[in-house]
This record gives structure tokens, C-alpha cells and sequence, in this order.
């Protein structure tokens, strides 16, 4: 008990001093995961949306596929990434191995089947509500796609939320393809491994905190979205029955 106090005093004192080698890697943990999810969220918006209005022969068998692909081990993700960009990969021209951007990459491939996912799912759920009408109106499935993914946005906005969470909290893919490198490839998940193993609690329990406060936060941003947008709801139908009665 006398050294879990002492650690977590040590830990506490990192955070708040301003420790440069702590909060040096909570900002490249940051940055990565933000790079990834932007990545990943780019493609899997459009791929999900499309997939929420669009109907064609194997489609079942596509969203078993990506339902499947949601519990991928990030450890598979960081080997296939890995043999990827190795020197005898078909990548390895770029020379992207133990490298930021074989990080982004790693995590990108591993946020991408959740929000593609997700997606999917909130724009079939609004094409059941709203899609018989675009479809009067002559949409096509990709506008009909755009339309959806705009009036659901601040759903999709949890969803954005939800997958930076899962990038940041991920350690195995960036630790296969990045190397854990001090001062370079070095993030939050993977410097709490290390530190545990080397003994060093103070530094292990400073980023186990950030890491904590930084899901808490992300939590909490998903918690306030969606109580607003019910309340925004909850206006609009109070507006509406009020126009209708007058």
C-alpha cells in the first residue's frame, strides 16, 4: 500500500508540473488517433451510408462480413499492417515501418469496420422513416446516402466520438507496426505497457490517468450530444403541435 501511495503521488505530480516526456506522449497519442479516425472516418461515412440505402444480391452476406470485422483483435490488425509495409510486402516501397504512418494506417484499418458499421446503421434506420419520400422525389441511392448522413448528423457525431475512443484506447496494432520507439512511435497505450514492465508506476499510473480522462471526456461529449439533440428534438414537436393547433 506504501508504494501504490507513493507512485500515485509521483503520478500526480507529473501530470500537474508538466512533465515534457509525459505530456509529449499524450500529444502524439492524440495526434495519431485523431489522424486515424479522420482517415478511417472519411471512407467509412460514405461506405456506411451507401450501404444503409443500397440494396443488391450478397448484401447480407457483406454486413455479416463487416459485423464480423468489429471484434477484429488489434493484434491481427498490427500483423497484417506489419507484413503490409515490411520490406518483402507490397507496401514496403514506402518505407512507412515503426513509423507515425504506419501508426495512423494501423489504426485507421482498425476504426474503420465501427464506423462504417454504425453508420450503416443509423442511415437505415432514418431510409425506413424518410426514404419512400426521396425515392417519390426521384433521389438516387447516393443522394438519398448524402441527405441521411446530413439529417443524422449529430447521430453520427457519437459515432465519430466513438471511434477516436477506440483509437486511442488501442495498443496492440501500434505497438506491432509502430516499435514503441522513446520520442517517436511512442503513445499513451503503449508506454503504460512498457512502464509497468520496467517498474516504473509513477509514469505508468500519470498516462493511465490522461488516458482515463481523455475516455471520461469523450463520454461525457457523447452524454451532452445526445441530450441536446433531444431536447432540440423535443422542441421542434412542441413547435410543430403548437403550428398545428393554431
Amino acid at each position: 500500500m506504501h508504494t501504490f501511495t507513493e507512485s500515485f503521488w509521483a503520478a500526480w505530480h507529473l501530470m500537474v508540473s508538466g512533465d515534457p516526456v509525459l505530456w509529449a506522449i499524450v500529444g502524439r497519442s492524440l495526434w495519431v488517433s485523431a489522424c486515424a479516425c479522420a482517415l478511417a472516418c472519411g471512407f467509412g461515412l460514405l461506405a456506411g451510408a451507401w450501404l444503409g440505402v443500397a440494396r443488391f444480391p450478397g448484401r447480407a452476406a457483406l454486413l455479416t462480413v463487416l459485423n464480423t470485422l468489429l471484434a477484429l483483435p488489434s493484434v491481427v490488425v498490427g500483423l497484417v499492417v506489419y507484413l503490409l509495409l515490411s520490406h518483402s510486402g507490397p507496401l514496403g516501397f514506402l518505407g512507412w515501418l515503426f513509423s507515425y504512418k504506419a501508426m495512423v494506417l494501423a489504426q485507421a484499418v482498425l476504426v474503420l469496420p465501427v464506423v462504417t458499421a454504425l453508420t450503416r446503421q443509423v442511415v437505415e434506420d432514418a431510409e425506413q422513416g424518410h426514404g419512400e419520400q426521396l425515392r417519390s422525389l426521384g433521389a438516387s441511392n447516393m443522394a438519398r446516402a448524402v441527405l441521411l448522413v446530413w439529417d443524422e448528423r449529430y447521430a453520427l457525431a457519437t459515432v465519430l466520438i466513438a471511434a477516436f475512443g477506440r483509437a486511442v484506447s488501442e495498443v496492440g496494432a501500434v505497438m506491432v507496426v509502430g516499435g514503441n520507439i522513446d520520442g517517436f512511435t511512442r503513445v499513451m497505450t503503449t508506454a503504460i505497457a512498457l512502464e509497468t514492465s520496467k517498474g516504473d508506476l509513477p509514469l505508468a499510473l500519470a498516462l493511465g490517468a490522461v488516458l482515463l480522462l481523455v475516455v471520461l471526456v469523450l463520454n461525457l461529449a457523447i452524454s451532452l450530444l445526445r441530450a441536446w439533440r433531444e431536447r432540440a428534438d423535443g422542441g421542434a414537436v412542441q413547435a410543430a403541435r403548437r403550428g398545428a393547433m393554431a
